[in-house]
């Protein structure tokens, strides 16, 4: 384990644990970097999307105000050459309205012209007649009708226990839309070529096979017919998993019609009214508590308002009923879940994938608990952790790497956390109009990789290939919106080969060029695919350095390091060189892998038992707010981070990841909310959306702990979502201890606050 400012790579490795610059860093400081819409297309044209201006209702027709504008095209359900739905886990959401619109923004029709200015005036004749019908917004009236989804799961009795309990703590949470904000908005250009046909799409998205996935379907297209590859892309968070499918669709459809190479591009605006954002929840917690806080039983019910279509909710459900009972001990669990339908924008992927609510949910009831009994949030959650050997609800045996104990030890003692939240405890009624400042506690994990046997049925492989020059070229379908993994996976490889960067190649996504090896969703990236990077080259080095060997006139082994084929009296020739030499002889040498869960138990789809994730990795926060006591605004001034990543491939990099992930989760549990009347988003520019910004940002201290997971390259972990579970509960129990007021709602806003202060003020 090691702090970032001492930490160390292991001495026998030789990029792992450092921290080398990007490799794209400079085209994208300088502005160079190719982005969706900067891609220059002859003979390019324009579509813009129609949408309902209605939460629901009767679609009696769609069509041209007067004459149609010179040149421009309109497309209607009725065009679509296949199925109305775009495939993810079904098809249920429609490409195009058709029948009826469900709601607010939901895609009618499109048009394209040969300028964007024209596009969007043509857009303007379209007249869409709705017959409005009821709509569903409320989520009492949403309980009254058919849920999306349902599940359950759970361990024991925990009913029983419950009813026999002393102490019985019963608490309702609530979590709010978060909306991406990712730099670049939504884009998508399209090629039809009506000879096959063939249709290519090229676009700002995570996952280049899904978008491929839904054009097959869409098109009715075989896999060779389509190509689908990703530009640079400016951000993601999730909002590039699912939506980017819909557009690709969108954009193929306009290339279509008008045989020519179509572009859609979203203005901020349009990118807020019409993509998925993170799912509201709503979490009712019952437990029953020994007299020093221990748990005895929990029983759980989570709600997600999925909006109107099911999309990724089903997953995203998933993943938060496994993630309810938090990383605490507890012998007796039930959690059952559901989402529920509105007649508001489909919700779906955002980083933490459900793991977000509720670990607020579960954070605020242990505070509940800590109040009732008099306990300080540190000592009851310490008493509760799990620890290596206890059993999730699941049945889920936690490993030797569960670390939740040394992550509370860290921030706890970086901040004197007892003594001073005691202190500001005491000193809530001393305000003398003076700021009022508090400390909160939360700790989380999150599972890495996909949910259950999604990695066993994916089966994803990875290739690595010698090049005519010598080099090693990667192929994985791996996409870069940020975070890293252009640098990480040179890393490992560069490590794993025993070669340097100069000797590496990393093909662009492509779906003509690299395997699918999966989805840049899930936590699962660096631990998964990179661990396929990792054994591909591997191979491929080793075989170059074997053949080498045998052509020596005493053969003998030859190994490779820092891009050197080295034999054992110490001779080395390049790498490169040798392996131009290995072409010359067999033409070529290509190696694919494919993921092979670790032996053991399997998890059963059916009962929600068994190891849901391979691994876990864990956090915990601590963070300090003032609070004004006139106008009940929140700062937050610094926050103790400890995150547990297995093993930091690229430290420098895992903390702005950390750091990314605590500011975007503060900001959804200060100032992120979206306003919504009759549908409709009333906030639907920068200029209302607020999101934190530098002078936003508290201090952060994070501090890295390893334990290394052996099934991920040189341990490695993945914890690009982790970070977003655990900032909103320590905001705001950092604001119940400045102030006393219970706010078990986010984002905590003034007027949440000022709301919580006044029932505080009727009740004595």
């Amino acid at each position: 384990m090691y702090r970032w400012g001492g930490c160390s790579k292991l001495a026998e490795l030789t990029y792992i644990g450092t921290s080398p610059p990007r490799p794209d860093g400079p085209a994208k400081a300088s502005g160079l970097s190719q982005y969706a819409d900067d891609v220059a297309v002859a003979g390019l044209w324009f579509g813009e999307t129609v949408r309902s201006p209605v939460a629901h209702g009767r679609l009696r027709s769609v069509g041209w105000r007067r004459a149609a504008p010179p040149g421009a095209v309109l497309v209607t359900a009725a065009d679509l050459p296949g199925p109305n739905g775009v495939q993810l886990i079904d098809d249920g959401w429609p490409i195009l309205a058709e029948g009826t619109v469900e709601h607010v923004g939901q895609a009618v029709a499109l048009v394209a012209a040969p300028s964007r200015r024209a596009a969007v005036l043509a857009a303007a004749e379209v007249e869409v007649d709705i017959e409005e019908l009821p709509p569903v917004f409320d989520l009492s009236e949403a309980r009254r009708q058919p849920s999306l989804y349902e599940l359950e799961l759970g361990l024991g009795d925990p009913e029983a226990v419950l009813d026999q309990a002393e102490t019985v703590v019963e608490g309702e949470y609530r979590t709010g839309h978060q909306e991406h904000i990712y730099i670049e908005c939504q884009g998508m250009t399209a090629r039809w070529h009506p000879s096959g046909p063939r249709v290519e799409v090229s676009g700002s998205m995570q996952c280049p096979y899904y978008v491929h996935k839904s054009m097959v379907h869409a098109f009715g297209l075989p896999e060779e017919a389509v190509r689908v590859r990703a530009d640079a892309i400016g951000g993601g968070f999730g909002g590039k998993e699912d939506y980017p499918s819909l557009i690709a669709i969108h954009a193929a459809l306009l290339a279509r019609a008008v045989e020519r190479p179509v572009r859609i591009v979203y203005d901020r605006q349009q990118d807020i009214i019409g993509t998925t954002k993170r799912h509201p929840a709503t979490m009712r917690y019952r437990s029953a508590v020994d007299a020093e806080g221990r748990l005895l039983a929990l029983d759980v019910l989570v709600e997600l308002d999925g909006g109107a279509f099911t999309t990724l909710s089903k997953v995203v459900l998933s993943r938060a009923l496994l993630h309810a009972a938090g990383p605490y001990r507890c012998p007796e669990v039930r959690v059952r879940g559901r989402v529920l339908r509105t007649h508001t924008a489909p919700n779906g992927a955002f980083r933490g994938f459900g793991a977000p609510q509720v670990a607020f949910g579960i954070e605020r009831h242990m505070d509940a608990i800590g109040r009732r009994l008099g306990i300080d949030p540190l000592t009851l959650r310490q008493r509760n952790a799990l620890v290596p050997g206890d059993r999730l609800p699941t049945g889920q045996i936690v490993d030797e790497s569960t670390s939740a104990l040394a992550c509370l030890e860290s921030v706890a003692r970086r901040t004197d956390f007892v003594t001073r939240w005691t202190e500001y405890q005491a000193a809530q009624t001393e305000t003398n109009g003076t700021p009022q400042r508090g400390l909160g506690l939360s700790l989380y994990f999150h599972g890495a990789g996909f949910t259950g046997n999604g990695e066993r049925r994916m089966n994803s492989p990875a290739s690595a290939r010698l090049t005519p020059e010598g080099r090693i070229a990667v192929l994985s379908a791996m996409t870069d919106m940020g975070q890293g993994a252009v640098i990480v996976f040179r890393q490992i490889a560069g490590e794993a080969a025993g070669v340097t960067f100069d000797d590496l190649e990393f093909p662009e996504p492509d779906t003509n060029e690299v395997p699918n090896s999966g989805p840049t969703v899930a936590s699962r990236t660096t631990m998964i695919v990179g661990q396929l990077v990792a054994r591909a080259v591997r191979e491929v080095s080793a075989q170059v350095a074997d053949w080498w060997g045998e052509q020596q006139p005493a053969a003998s082994p030859y190994t490779v390091k820092d891009g050197r084929v080295v034999g054992q009296d110490g001779r080395s020739t390049p790498f490169a060189a040798v392996a131009r030499s290995y072409l010359e002889v067999h033409d070529a040498l290509e190696v694919t892998v494919r993921h092979q869960p670790a032996p053991g138990p399997v998890f059963d789809e059916t009962t929600y038992q068994g190891p849901a994730y391979p691994t876990y990795a864990w956090g915990a926060d601590i963070a300090e707010v003032e609070v004004d006591p006139d106008t009940l605004a929140v700062r937050p001034l610094r926050m103790a981070v400890a995150a547990e990543v297995g093993r930091a491939i690229h430290p420098r990099l895992c903390i702005g990841q950390i750091e990314g992930g605590t500011l975007q989760a503060v900001g959804w549990g200060l100032l992120e909310e979206i306003k919504l009347d009759q549908g409709r988003y009333l906030n639907d520019r920068l200029a209302t959306y607020i999101i934190p910004t530098a002078m936003d940002a508290p201090d952060l201290d994070v501090e890295l702990l390893e334990a290394a997971f052996p099934d991920g390259p040189f341990g490695a972990k993945g914890i690009g979502e982790l970070p977003m579970d655990g900032g909103a509960p320590a905001v705001v129990a950092a604001i119940e201890n400045a102030t006393g007021l219970v706010v078990d709602e986010i984002p905590a806003t003034p007027e949440r606050l000022f709301a919580a202060q006044m029932r505080e003020r009727s009740d004595d």
